[in-house]
């Protein structure tokens, strides 16, 4: 099966990232904002910004994983115990003057690990709406309506 992606001008995604941010202020997050799984990958494959997974390893190699995305986790293991060192391992990898782009499961961890970089001194630091897998529908399964792999942006499996 091919699946269309849709192509998304480095400029148009630029512009949403400064959308992003007015609306972060609006709604008083406590980090730079979200933006969709296109927008975050126009600005990663155009080399203008740093994906990374902060999802499980094990996650990663299970359910799939973005190629090239970097990887710290932000809670480990089947309990998923927060990870203390999350923000010196993200900056070891991006710097803190990165743009960073967080993405995990459905968008809900990637929001908190936004917002702990955040407090750990990242400006840049935007939560990837939806997540890789996408929102629980009615049957509480994911990837029936959104997220990275519906979407049909790259991504591989281990």
């Amino acid at each position: 099966m091919t699946v269309e992606v849709e192509e998304r001008p480095v400029h148009a995604a630029l512009d949403v990232l400064e959308a992003a941010r007015l609306a972060a202020v609006e709604a008083g997050l406590p980090y730079a904002g979200g933006i969709a799984p296109q927008d975050a990958w126009a600005l990663v494959s155009a080399g203008k910004a740093l994906l990374v997974d902060v999802r499980s390893a094990e996650e990663r190699k299970f359910v799939g994983h973005v190629p090239e995305s970097l990887h710290v986790a932000w809670a480990t293991g089947t309990s998923l115990t927060r990870n203390p060192r999350f923000v010196r391992e993200l900056e070891a990898k991006t710097g803190k003057d990165a743009l960073v782009l967080l993405l995990c499961r459905s968008g809900n961890r990637s929001a908190l690990a936004a917002e702990a970089a955040t407090k750990g001194g990242f400006s840049q630091v935007f939560n990837v709406l939806e997540g890789f897998e996408g929102e629980l529908d009615a049957a509480q399964r994911r990837g029936g309506s959104n997220g990275w792999r519906f979407r049909g942006l790259p991504w591989v499996q281990d």
